[in-house]
């Protein structure tokens, strides 16, 4: 009966988004953008939702030229018929005309200000005319409404329409848009209902069931990203630009020109760019099927970010469950390992959150030690390489994971000793012939051009005992804010402390060898989270060459996690034996909620990204192509590159400018160069680099570059899109 239910309202549901869909009129203010003044061919049309700063920066791709002027018109249906308290407030100016007349006049060239007027209306439709005009610097344009003595808002969105619409009908619509809500929510509550009431059969899958889980609370713990995985991501944070295009680049390049996939295209003319920072090849070939069907990058990006969330947690689960044979174990530790307070600090770092290969490595060398086989060698040789095919820092983390599980499991080498040497050394082997191309370009730039971190970087990137109070968890920022370090997230978990301090006192976390080598892995890790700072770390530093790469060593600290997140569910077996039976279906689900919804810090703060700018897709792809964007910011700017490489997704041709973990000696030379242009020494260094094409921001450069620009005889304007302008170089 429930499921013929949750048919019938998706059915409804579905059939009111169809009819929506067809029937509801269109919502928002018919739009012209100029450049300059109001007049001639618009640069730019559409239907704005509002007259607003948001609407002008969307529609001109956080590209708006220096000058230029907005027309919205439309209609304004008022449902009750009164007094109505209108507002603009603009910088530069606006007018704001209803029904033929003038209303709002607050035009002329000045800074922000508002103006305000009171007007009788009648019931129905209006016409709606807004002038905005930019003279320079920055821009601001709102329209505010209200019933008189009302304080003013946004207009309703339902009242606002392109065209003149009878007011019935937008009443319909707005019933048919309330209706399809309430029956999608009604359809989900039914959906809930359902699964408890079949959650017998939903235990015979619980593999598909934990998974489907996870991609859920994934889904939560990233909100508000699902409302709008298309153009909703952290560009407030140059770093997930830079991720952004690494993914891509990988995309692009390893089903074309596999053997120079880091022959990246920044940077030119240097070699093996991509090595400056982590290659993400698993993250790019995920993506590949995405963009391939011509999705964003924003989109693709996203889908993988709640993939690893979504991924980690299953593994763990599926790790945890073998190990202790308890489901609840399981779903607690994939939870606890998943949604930790580093991995959810870092949402710009794609590589925080593809943790899945790691309790399958952990996993892997336990079955090794217990059956020492050719094939198990391999299997762990598998999971390690994937593992460090997402990130140089999660190969070289994952190997002292390892390293620490052997030192933990030395007496069970005795039992095979001869086999279990060879099933490793078989490992080691595939995994070193498997990973040595992807090590060799960052051994080929750290000996060309020196860029290898220190031990002072080791030492200023480092945790403290501090760094493991510290989480963006809602539930704990009352206490834990004191404890923030900037990156050094490192809190993991009130319950998985308790669930451990439960397996430590019932004796399981030293009984059992799995939990025993996992607590080793843990200790192991926050030891190495400590750096420079960590007696005999030096030691460590110069014996093993993989170090010279890690200076952020605070992210060792994941490893405590992960013991963590393995200890509690073995927390969690002991506390079930200590229990009596019928009280401990519902302290399960308790502990799996607790585990799921602890660390939450949604909703995360995301910025909105349309598109790239469609004036990059003017530049022709050639081998003889070679890009410039100005302004080129200096190394103290770096990352302000990493917006013109994700542009340069759309031709993927050869680019000066480059943002990453390290910035070669060209990159400083190239700064030092252009930092008068467009002098001649900066003409001078494009020629020398052979640079073709020239992408100008004439919005971040002095006024009227533009005009000396267009006067030099060896340049041709190609080329422009709001205040970004392309040229060719003669």
């Amino acid at each position: 009966m429930l499921l013929r239910a949750v048919i019938a309202a998706l059915s409804l549901a579905a059939c009111l988004q169809i009819a929506n869909l067809t029937f509801a009129p269109a919502r928002g203010l018919q739009a012209e953008y100029f450049v300059g003044d109001p007049g001639g061919t618009p640069a730019l049309t559409g239907v704005d939702a509002a007259a607003s700063t948001d609407e002008i920066q969307r529609r001109w791709l956080g590209s708006a030229p220096t000058n230029f002027s907005v027309r919205w018109y439309g209609f304004l249906t008022i449902a009750q018929p009164g007094r109505y308290t209108f507002s603009v407030s603009s910088d530069d100016g606006a007018l704001l005309t209803l029904d033929g007349s003038l209303a709002i006049d607050n035009g002329g060239r000045h800074g922000l200000q508002t103006q305000a007027t009171t007007l009788d209306l009648d019931r129905g439709a209006h016409s709606i005319v807004i002038d905005f005009q930019q003279a320079g610097g920055p821009f601001v344009m709102e329209w505010r409404m209200a019933p008189e003595g009302q304080p003013p808002g946004p207009p309703p969105r339902w009242s606002v329409t392109p065209r003149k619409t009878a007011l019935g009908s937008l009443q319909a619509a707005r019933f048919v848009e309330a209706a399809r809500s309430v029956v999608v929510w009604f359809a989900v509550a039914l959906t809930v209902l359902l699964a408890w009431q079949r959650r017998d059969r939903i235990a015979a899958y619980p593999r598909v069931a934990s998974l489907a889980l996870f991609i859920a609370l994934a889904l939560v713990h990233t909100w508000p990203l699902a409302s709008d995985l298309a153009h909703l991501t952290r560009h407030d944070n140059r770093d997930a630009m830079l991720n952004e295009w690494i993914v891509a680049w990988v995309a692009h390049q390893l089903p074309r020109a596999p053997l120079h996939l880091f022959d990246a295209n920044i940077f030119y003319p240097e070699r093996y760019t991509l090595a400056y920072s982590e290659p993400m090849i698993v993250q790019g070939i995920m993506a590949m099927p995405l963009l391939w069907a011509g999705a964003s990058i924003v989109l693709a990006y996203n889908v993988v970010l709640v993939a690893g969330f979504a991924l980690s947690a299953w593994t763990m689960t599926l790790v945890v469950r073998r190990w202790t044979g308890d489901w609840t174990a399981g779903l607690v530790a994939g939870s606890i390992f998943a949604f930790n307070a580093h991995s959810l600090s870092r949402i710009p770092h794609l590589q925080a959150q593809h943790l899945e290969f790691l309790p399958l490595a952990l996993y892997a060398f336990d079955r090794v030690l217990e059956a020492p086989t050719t094939r198990n060698g391999l299997k762990l040789a598998a999971w390690f390489v994937l593992q460090s095919l997402t990130s140089v820092y999660l190969l070289v983390i994952t190997a002292f994971a390892l390293i620490a599980s052997g030192i933990a499991r030395l007496p069970d080498l005795k039992r095979h000793p001869l086999f279990t040497l060879q099933s490793l050394a078989v490992g080691a082997a595939a995994s070193v012939a498997v990973l040595a191309p992807l090590l060799l370009p960052y051994w080929q730039v750290s000996r060309e051009l020196g860029l290898v971190r220190t031990l002072d970087d080791a030492s200023g990137f480092a945790a403290t005992g501090w760094s493991y109070l510290s989480t963006p968890a809602r539930a704990h920022v009352w206490w834990s804010a004191q404890f923030s370090e900037g990156g050094n997230v490192l809190f993991p978990g009130a319950l998985g402390l308790l669930l451990t301090a439960v397996a430590i006192a019932r004796g399981d976390a030293l009984r059992d060898r799995r939990a025993r080598m996992c607590l080793a892995v843990g200790i192991a890790g926050v030891a190495l989270s400590f750096g420079a700072n960590l007696p005999g770390y030096s030691v460590l530093y110069a014996v093993m060459p993989l170090l010279h790469g890690i200076r952020a060593t605070a992210r060792f600290g994941v490893l405590a996690t992960c013991a963590v997140a393995v200890l509690s569910g073995f927390g969690v077996v002991a506390l079930r034996r200590a229990v009596p039976a019928r009280a401990w279906s519902p302290l399960a689900v308790v502990l799996v909620l607790l585990a799921s919804f602890e660390s939450l810090a949604a909703p995360l703060g995301l910025t909105r990204f349309e598109a790239v700018p469609p004036v990059y897709a003017d530049v022709p792809r050639s081998t003889n192509t070679v890009v410039l964007e100005v302004p080129f910011y200096n190394s103290r700017n770096a990352q302000f590159h990493a917006q013109y490489m994700l542009y340069s997704t759309s031709h993927w041709d050869r680019l000066v400018n480059g943002y990453s973990g390290f910035q070669p000696p060209s990159f400083y030379e190239n700064a030092q160069a252009l930092g008068g242009f467009p002098d001649e020494k900066s003409f001078a260094r494009l020629r020398a680099l052979g640079v073709t094409h020239l992408f100008v921001h004439s919005e971040q450069l002095p006024e009227g570059t533009l005009s000396t620009l267009d006067a030099r005889p060896d340049l041709q304007r190609t080329a422009a899109f709001g205040s970004i302008v392309l040229y060719k170089l003669k």
